[in-house]
């Protein structure tokens, strides 16, 4: 299926799961006989998730785009990681590697990358105009609210 059929998910969505991966990665690694390379792993992935300029990012150096990029390179990362031979890993951190890489595409994969902006405004050109019975409508129900709005507050007052 095209990307573009698909509904993408929100990019604040993204970074949860980011955040959520690297915090287990971490947790992971420091129970771990040999903590070094799933944690390091783990801190990549919050460091990669906590850079990007969206929602939940906390330093914003860098746009969704080269996010979006990143974001390949870790998933490659983690999965060459997981298979190295010459890496002193147990099996349960190669499984967790590949697994986080493998749930960390499939979050990529059906990501928006986009501001909210850019998808509006490409709505907004796609949307039929607006026609006349409907901005009736809408008027209908403001003046509804604010009725409403001025009888709540005339209620309380009294």
């Amino acid at each position: 299926m095209p990307r573009t059929d698909r509904v993408l998910r929100p990019f604040w969505l993204h970074q949860c799961a980011e955040y959520l991966i690297g915090l287990v990665l971490v947790a992971m690694g420091l129970q771990s006989m040999e903590p070094a390379v799933p944690t390091i792993a783990g801190g990549l992935v919050l460091l990669n998730a906590a850079l990007v300029d969206g929602p939940l990012g906390a330093f914003r150096l860098f746009s969704r785009r080269g996010h979006r990029v990143a974001d390949v390179v870790v998933i490659a990362g983690l999965a060459v990681v997981a298979v190295l031979p010459g890496l002193d890993l147990d099996a349960t951190s190669r499984v967790l590697l590949g697994g986080s890489a493998a749930v960390l595409a499939v979050v990529w994969w059906n990501s928006a990358f986009e501001t909210r902006r850019a998808r509006t405004a490409a709505g907004d050109a796609a949307a039929p105009p607006q026609d006349r019975a409907e901005a009736i409508g809408r008027g209908a129900g403001r003046l509804a609210g604010h009725i409403a709005k001025a009888v709540r507050d005339r209620s309380k007052s009294a």
